[in-house]
């Protein structure tokens, strides 16, 4: 049973989080190092060019990278320290065992593989194949996640693979398929800069994408209007024309609103309407009845404000629509996307230069990721897995039947759910520290308590990682070579720049070894990274997201290659539907019908607050790496809760008091932050940390029926205040996720 082994005190003690920081005057050799690695920046969806200084084997600090075309050398906070997280003391150098009473011992690689192989097959002989499951995480490269896909399916033979981008982009994914039958924005970032209009819903971006904020800069120089949808003045907000300060929740009200307007008015482009679109006449069924008074009821925005925004947006000649977890983390995610692409449609703003639609990718590689096969539903070349021409084409590539290949699986939570249900006896997870990043923690901790089995492959030891029976240390993003996919579509190259330090191994090694150990091994003799990308290119071709023509010259070349790219001789698609012929079976974009649904909890007399979760700039995804980083922890040393001050008087909250915020999954105390730049009806605490300073303790797991992807940005909360004040003893602490 995949229970601690030890306290919580003891295992931080040896493994960490520790602060650590650079010298005063550097590293050793950052002043002269033996070589200057260009890279990319190994945290979110932007991939910022970066130089990784390297001296005798070890990270030692960074260049800009001037040249490289998006950043053009600029990096946030968290791109500045990341070459920290290089030679930590907390890295992991050897395969780890559970040892009860006692903790972590180190093992030697013979003995975690044979353990590992061991319980695998005992438990798929015990209880069937897809008792054994996989979670991946998509800051591994493209050349990871698609082995992680072919090795779940073929080596594992298990249907029960999912990854952490389900936290992330499937809502976005999902209705970008539906309306345009490919799965990725459709412009460069270049676009951005010369757009009229601007609307940017749901996305935190100068925290969390700080580098894109000088596209909108650029925008905005040239005279565009910036349209902020959002529940927090966030600081893109403060210097946009109109600020939506939409209720979470009220999205596809806002949108669908907006929607009715554009057409009462006659804003639209009824050409491309008429000769490129379908479903036109169902959409704005959906949203007749919405008119401002009705608007300004469900979104919490002022209707002036709403039709303003319509206005601006309806009679641009260009503009840009972003968005990102805001409108996506919901149980009707996917509609909330469906919502913003039908006002993109309307106005025929697509294909063309300066207009355009862009998901903004959260994780490193959260686009390559969610296209080569370590999603459930999924096969490389971004194919359906329950396609049977589909299905035939990868089992020819793989060199198997399709009768072999799994079929669809559980995602990511709902094996969380099977856990429970005792269908899944055993997991592997790399790259997902599911414990911190899934809602409703404490059931996800009884899951892994009712494993018979679990192993982890990661380079720290996680909140979830302290429940492995078996752990292997695994290598960092600078460590091994390979292509990740940047938001903007754009693959690019991660250089090694260093080897694994010790006993560790590189991640593809790792899997290589379980897989021969599996019996798969002649499926699976890869010698290089670039031989795994050869065999990701012929799995993609022809496929939606086809990279057949992207080599790594290529890619060098040009510094990235936008997908898709059919041939050798294909220069690449940094912007989609120019020729008006869409992915879908009629070749036309679709609008779809969204009526307005409200969330899964709403506000009561017993739960009379509502929730939000999010980032902030210091910090990424669930802390494993940026938590041990000392800088970006003191900027942001512990979460807080975000509360304006109308209700914060109402509960008499001031600043610095300890909060307990309790909802129907759990409760945990976080100090107030009383701010003027949240809704008066909504308080906030960002989600990075674990353990009782954990957010989503807090939150529902209620899920998408569609994408799977469970509402993070919306739950119902009680506030009661402790009476205690936060001391500067637990700041100092919060980072290390005690329980």
């Amino acid at each position: 049973m995949a229970t601690l082994p030890t306290t919580i005190d003891e295992i931080i003690a040896q493994f960490g989080p520790h602060k650590a920081y650079a010298p005063q005057a550097g590293f050793y050799g950052s002043h002269e190092p033996d070589s200057l690695v260009k890279t990319h920046c190994c945290y979110c969806g932007m991939q910022c060019g970066i130089q990784l200084k390297v001296k005798e084997n070890k990270v030692v600090g960074f260049e800009p990278w001037m040249e490289f075309p998006f950043n053009e050398g600029r990096l946030c906070p968290k791109g500045v320290e990341r070459y920290l997280q290089n030679n930590h003391p907390d890295r992991l150098l050897a395969p780890l065992k559970r040892v009860e009473g006692k903790g972590f011992q180190q093992v030697s690689w013979d003995y975690a593989m044979d353990k590992t192989v061991g319980e695998i097959k005992r438990i798929q002989e015990a209880y069937g194949n897809n008792a054994f499951a996989m979670l991946s995480g998509v800051s591994l490269t493209n050349e990871k996640s698609y082995m992680i896909g072919k090795f779940a399916r073929v080596a594992l033979k298990t249907a029960n693979l999912d990854y952490n981008g389900r936290l992330c982009m499937v809502s976005a994914g999902a209705g970008n398929k539906k309306a345009f039958g490919l799965d990725r924005s459709s412009n460069s970032w270049a676009d951005l800069a010369h757009a009229e209009v601007i609307i940017v819903a749901g996305a935190n971006i100068s925290e969390t994408f700080p580098t894109l904020t000088h596209y909108i800069w650029r925008a905005r120089g040239n005279g565009a209007k910036l349209i902020v949808v959002d529940p927090r003045i966030i600081p893109l907000a403060r210097t946009a024309d109109l600020h939506l300060n939409v209720i979470p929740g009220g999205d596809s009200a806002l949108f669908g609103a907006m929607l009715k307007i554009l057409v009462d008015n006659d804003w639209l482009d009824h050409e491309f309407i008429a000769n490129y679109t379908s479903g036109f006449q169902e959409a704005i069924n959906a949203v007749r009845d919405y008119d401002l008074d009705w608007a300004e009821k469900y979104t919490g925005v002022a209707k002036e404000k709403i039709f303003e925004a319509a206005r601006l947006w309806g009679k641009a000649k260009t503009s840009f629509l972003l968005h990102a977890r805001g409108i996506e983390h919901h149980t009707k995610g996917v509609d909330n996307v469906l919502s913003c692409i039908n006002l993109v449609l309307a106005t025929g703003r697509i294909g063309k230069p300066y207009c355009g639609y862009g998901t903004i990718t959260g994780q490193g590689n959260g686009q390559g990721g969610r296209e080569h096969g370590h999603k459930c539903d999924q096969l490389p070349g971004n194919r359906d897995i329950t396609n049977p021409e589909h299905r035939q084409y990868i089992a020819d590539v793989w060199g198997i039947s399709e009768q072999e290949l799994p079929g669809k699986g559980l995602t990511a939570y709902e094996q969380i759910e099977a856990i429970h249900r005792g269908e899944i006896k055993g997991l592997i997870s790399i790259c997902f520290n599911p414990l911190v990043s899934l809602p409703n923690n404490n059931y996800v901790r009884e899951a892994l308590e009712k494993l018979e089995f679990y192993m982890c492959i990661d380079s720290f030891l996680s909140e979830t990682a302290r429940y492995a029976d078996i752990i292997m240390a695994g290598s960092l993003h600078e460590e091994e070579e390979g292509t990740v996919t940047t938001a903007e579509g754009r693959v690019v190259k991660i250089n090694a720049a260093v080897t694994p330090p010790k006993n560790a191994r590189k991640d593809g090694e790792i899997l290589m070894e379980l897989a021969g150990r599996l019996n798969e091994g002649d499926k699976f003799s890869f010698d290089s990274s670039e031989a795994i990308f050869n065999e990701l290119r012929l799995a993609s071709k022809g496929g939606t997201a086809d990279y057949f023509g992207i080599t790594y010259e290529k890619v060098v070349n040009n510094m990235g290659v936008f997908w898709p790219c059919p041939s050798l001789d294909h220069p690449g698609t940094p912007r989609l539907w120019e020729d008006r012929k869409f992915k879908t079976p009629d070749g036309k974009a679709h609008f779809n019908a969204v009526s307005f649904k409200p969330p899964s909890e709403v506000i009561d007399t017993d739960y009379p607050v509502v929730l939000t979760t999010g980032r902030v700039v210091s910090q990424y995804l669930s802390g494993t790496s940026t938590r041990r980083i000392g800088k970006l922890v003191d900027q942001y040393p512990e979460p807080l809760l975000e509360i304006h001050p109308e209700l914060a008087r109402r509960y008499n909250i001031r600043s610095g008091d300890i909060i307990r915020v309790k909802t129907r999954r759990g409760e945990a105390e976080f100090p107030a932050q009383v701010v003027e730049t949240i809704r008066k009806d909504t308080v906030f605490i960002p989600y990075h940390w674990g353990g009782k300073h954990a957010a989503n303790q807090l939150t529902i797991g209620n899920l998408d029926p569609i994408s799977k992807i469970p509402e993070f940005k919306v739950c119902a909360c009680q506030l009661i205040p402790t009476g205690e004040v936060a001391s500067e003893k637990v700041k100092e602490t919060a980072y290390q996720s005690h329980l």
